[in-house]
This record gives C-alpha cells, sequence and structure tokens, in this order.
C-alpha cells in the first residue's frame, strides 16, 4: 500500500481515538458535582480510556483504538453537606472523584494530539496533491 495513503489511515485512526477521548473527558467535567439522589448513594463515577495498537495488515501500519472504557475504582471524596438531599446521617455527602484539574490537562493533551493528526492529514493530503501535479506535468 501507498505510504502516504498508510500515513493518512494511521492519522485517522488517532483523530477517532482523540476524539473518543474528549467525549469521556467531557462527560466527566459534567458530571463532576453529580451527587447520588438519596442519602448514602453513590454519585458519579469517573471514567477513564485506554488504547490499543492494532496492527493493519493491509497497509502495514499501527493504527489505534479505543481499548477499554472503563471507570476508576479510587474512593469517592467526602464532604459535610448536612442539607444535601445525598447526605447520610451525620450529614456527609459522596462526591464524584473527578478532579477537574487532571480532566483539563487530559483534555488539553487531547485536544493537542488531534491536531497533531490532522496536521499529519493536511502535510500527506499535500503531498499527494504535489504528486499528482508531478504526474501531469510530464
Amino acid at each position: 500500500m501507498d505510504p502516504l495513503a498508510t500515513a493518512l489511515k494511521v492519522a485517522s485512526s488517532g483523530l477517532s481515538a482523540q476524539s473518543e477521548r474528549l467525549r469521556v473527558v467531557s462527560e466527566n467535567l459534567a458530571n463532576a458535582q453529580s451527587t447520588g439522589d438519596v442519602p448514602g448513594s453513590d454519585p458519579y463515577r469517573r471514567k477513564t480510556i485506554t488504547f490499543a495498537a492494532e496492527l493493519d495488515r493491509a497497509s502495514g501500519g499501527s493504527l489505534v483504538e479505543v481499548g477499554s472504557i472503563d471507570r476508576d475504582r479510587t474512593d469517592f471524596p467526602i464532604e459535610f453537606m448536612p442539607g444535601h438531599q445525598a447526605a447520610d446521617e451525620r450529614g456527609y455527602v459522596k462526591m464524584p472523584n473527578v478532579n477537574v484539574l487532571l480532566e483539563m490537562a487530559d483534555m488539553s493533551e487531547a485536544n493537542r494530539s488531534y491536531e497533531a493528526n490532522l496536521q499529519v492529514i493536511k502535510q500527506a493530503r499535500d503531498l499527494i496533491s504535489m504528486t499528482i501535479d508531478l504526474m501531469r506535468g510530464q
């Protein structure tokens, strides 16, 4: 297979993976304050995403794919909020295990990775166009 086509395929898989990562981060940020509905119930549990490499036999390129989307099993932080609907008998509420700073850093990294893959696609497209132009000139 053409190396430029392989580069396009690899970068495309990277775009897809980073897009899914941004979706997971967005869900985590949107639910950073989502507590349970009844006293003692568990709040939103942070999602995590892992990636896996997959060999594309047709092109020989190593593609990235979403390996799994799991739940973070770390403990929930507890805050004292006696008037809250999810407060237990002592007035404590389990809060989501979402660290907003960590999620923002993850979002920034995913955004940069997405942009890098997009640049690869743009560069490969330009090289393909230049190759076609050279072939027309002969």
